[in-house]
């Protein structure tokens, strides 16, 4: 199975990217892609995690941003998932084990891709799920991850067919009933602009539309049972106070405050005890910051600068590898 990219109408691949498979936990095939600065000097490399359902193809416009302010991107798609290799024999089944193979699959990234193959230092940008992942993994990543930015991190869920303590009570009762492979709700049709609940920008939410309908093998339905189970555990286990007050890695959480899916709440509540993180809201703004207006995304990208070093292309040092520096 080759390992490749695919451009859409207004969806181009920025630059000459790296494409290739990882074995990831229990042998999973992950596929991932390294994005060279479109700069002579580096400013190191960003570390790109998706939420559920999407792919790398749906970052395009902002790795284009990273690689034009000198920045590296490495990034994957997480098991069961975009271009990765399926769990269940019905591949729109969104679907893991253990939220724990998520974690092993990032540090087997982390070991096997990044840090031979990019350049230091490494920062982590991560949405939605990939942010839940970020805070799971965040007590491990002290000592290869720089500096974190999140995006409406999965921590809380709204806005569903069902209240979130229903979903939480019939997941639980079906992953312990034996059923945890099971979709608790239907798929539905494609969401019209006007009815959707993650961006105010039609071009931008237009641009997914046809990504999806073109290359429908990289979408998928609803989540399972086990896959919510696992997600509420996790958000459980992240939110508890020696969780967060473990995390050292300095965090900004980028939190839209018009956030149909994870209540802006939800977000805020984690800086009481997450000392190493701090809070910058977004007014107006859905759930998809990296998908919105300008007008929203400019602010969030405003706060990416703001945090991450660099400094000017031209102040910024040599570019340098794990093994160059070995």
């Amino acid at each position: 199975m080759d390992a490749k990219l695919y451009e859409t109408p207004g969806n181009p691949i920025p630059g000459e990217p790296i494409v290739g498979f990882l074995n990831g936990y229990k042998n999973v095939p992950l596929r991932y892609a390294v994005f060279r600065a479109q700069t002579n000097i580096s400013k190191g490399t960003v570390v790109l995690l998706h939420g559920r359902n999407e792919a790398i193809e749906k970052y395009f416009e902002t790795i284009a941003d990273l690689t034009k302010r000198g920045f590296w991107v490495a990034t994957f798609d997480f098991r069961g998932q975009g271009g990765s290799g399926r769990l269940l024999p019905d591949p729109r089944r969104g679907h893991v084990g253990r939220f724990s193979h998520y974690i092993k699959d990032l540090e087997l990234f982390l070991e096997q891709v990044v840090l031979p193959d990019t350049r230091l230092p490494f920062f982590l940008l991560a949405h939605s799920t990939g942010g839940l992942i970020a805070l799971k993994a965040a007590p491990r990543l002290a000592n290869r991850i720089e500096r974190m930015v999140l995006t409406a991190p999965f921590v809380g869920l709204s806005g569903q067919q069902m209240s979130a303590a229903n979903v939480r009570r019939l997941a639980t009762l079906a992953v312990f009933s034996g059923f945890g492979k099971i979709q608790l709700t239907r798929e539905m049709a494609p969401r019209t602009f006007e009815d959707n609940p993650l961006t105010t920008d039609p071009v931008r939410f237009a641009r997914n539309q046809i990504l999806a309908k073109l290359h429908p093998e990289l979408s998928l339905g609803p989540p399972t049972a086990r896959w919510l189970y696992e997600a509420q555990k996790t958000i459980n286990e992240i939110r508890s106070p020696g969780h967060l007050a473990s995390i050292t890695v300095p965090t900004v959480i980028v939190a839209p405050g018009n956030d149909p899916i994870v209540p802006f709440v939800d977000q805020e509540r984690l800086s009481q005890y997450f000392r190493a993180g701090q809070l910058v809201p977004v007014p107006g703004a859905r759930h998809e910051l990296l998908q919105e207006q300008d007008r929203y995304r400019t602010q969030l990208l405003a706060a990416f600068d703001a945090f991450i070093p660099g400094g000017d292309i031209e102040e910024a040092g040599p570019s340098v590898s794990i093994a160059e520096a070995n």
